[in-house]
């Protein structure tokens, strides 16, 4: 009896043995599960930015946008091209306007100054960064610059290229998804100044020595991205001149990855680099991005693009890239009669517009839409480096 119930207890104590292994063996099976889990977590970040050119406000936009004694609804300009550019990380411009407030009235060329409004549609359309340093910087002076730097703070955009005379600040270093980014500023000039002003003290002008001395600040700062953005070249040429090839090509010395344009007021083509110097192995630069919104309404200036680049990081090697760019075409519409939301509005420039969609659109409005796309098709894939365009459903 006793040899009987000593077999038993042997067989349980074995069992038990034998279900303690199997537990064990499961645990080290589901570790190992979790760590092949952990390894194919995605080791990198994406940081889709997007660049558009001249934003100004000419006296017939401020009308069309009146609605009440210093109230102006400037949303309906971007109610259609709006969802498409707040779908991005950083959303550039350049500001070719000044917002020195009512009591300097309100004017348009050749000394702007825009209403308070236009900032706050530019933020709702989802603007992060505007460059502010440009010919029409100076259009009312230093107090002009100083009340524009405020209103754009007031929304929640940062400004580049202007500063405050009593706190002139170094470049910044800015952090998205992980991403870090410095974005530079400059004018080749402006256009009108007191005797008094000293534009220089508060204009971010091109000056080889500084902005190597920007770049090497940020590189300093440990940027993994630098853009650089111009205002050069002639008005309305479609080809650079020797000058912007001359800027262009120390900015990529100093060691820039991404380099923009804007002043011509219509579209310039594209080029790919060799970088020197900078995180990335290969930069791009776009001379011109034309006219994003304006009254220009003739051929070439009418329209413009928005230039896109998709920049990735691998956070485990620190690798920067652009693992994407491409382009979208847009026209400016305006109204000759007063259509209710539909006096200004950017389009998605297309080569046959749908007008069931747009059924405000006169034939001659899709005859001028139709003229800028074939414009801008020919011009950039006349460039050595073709970028393709975006081609998203609208």
């Amino acid at each position: 009896m006793n040899f009987n119930y000593k077999i038993i207890l042997s067989l349980c104590i074995s069992c038990l043995f034998l279900i303690s292994a199997c537990d064990k063996f499961s645990k080290k099976n589901e570790i190992k599960k979790t760590t092949k889990k952990i390894e194919k977590v995605d080791s990198t970040i994406t940081v889709t930015f997007s660049a558009v050119g001249d934003l100004m406000c000419h006296t017939t936009q401020y009308n069309y946008a009146w609605v009440k004694k210093d109230s102006f609804d400037f949303e309906p300009v971007f109610s259609v091209i709006g969802d498409y550019l707040r779908e991005k990380d950083i959303l550039i411009g350049n500001l070719e306007v000044v917002l020195a407030g009512e009591t300097n009235k309100y004017s348009g060329y050749p000394f702007f100054n825009t209403p308070n409004q236009f900032a706050e549609a530019l933020k709702n359309a989802g603007f992060d960064f505007l460059v502010t340093a440009n010919n029409h910087s100076n259009d009312q002076g230093y107090e002009g610059v100083k009340r524009t730097l405020e209103v754009l703070k007031k929304n929640n955009i940062i400004s580049i290229g202007t500063n405050f005379i009593d706190s002139v600040e170094a470049p910044k270093i800015y952090v998205r998804k992980g991403l870090r980014f410095g974005l530079l500023n400059y004018t080749y000039g402006t256009n009108f100044h007191k005797k008094e002003d000293k534009p220089r003290s508060y204009v971010n002008h091109i000056n080889f020595k500084k902005i190597k001395s920007d770049i090497e600040l940020l590189k300093e700062k440990n940027a993994e991205l630098i853009i650089v953005f111009y205002h050069f070249g002639k008005e309305y040429e479609r080809t650079i001149n020797a000058f912007q090839r001359k800027v262009v090509d120390a900015t990529i010395s100093y060691g820039a990855d991404i380099i923009l344009g804007s002043h011509p007021h219509v579209v310039q083509g594209f080029e790919k680099f060799k970088t020197q110097n900078a995180n990335l192995d290969t930069g791009l630069v776009i001379f011109s991005l034309g006219n994003f919104i304006s009254n220009q309404r003739w051929r070439y200036s009418d329209g413009g693009l928005i230039f896109n680049f998709n920049v990735t990081k691998n956070i485990f090697t620190d690798s920067v890239y652009v693992s994407e760019d491409n382009y979208l075409p847009i026209w400016v519409f305006k109204s000759d009669k007063e259509i209710k939301d539909k006096k200004y509005i950017i389009l998605y420039a297309e080569e046959n517009p749908d007008t069931n969609i747009y059924n405000f659109l006169t034939s001659a409005d899709v005859d001028s839409m139709r003229k800028s796309y074939n414009d801008t098709q020919q011009l950039i894939n006349s460039h050595s480096y073709f970028i393709k365009e975006d081609n998203f459903e609208k």
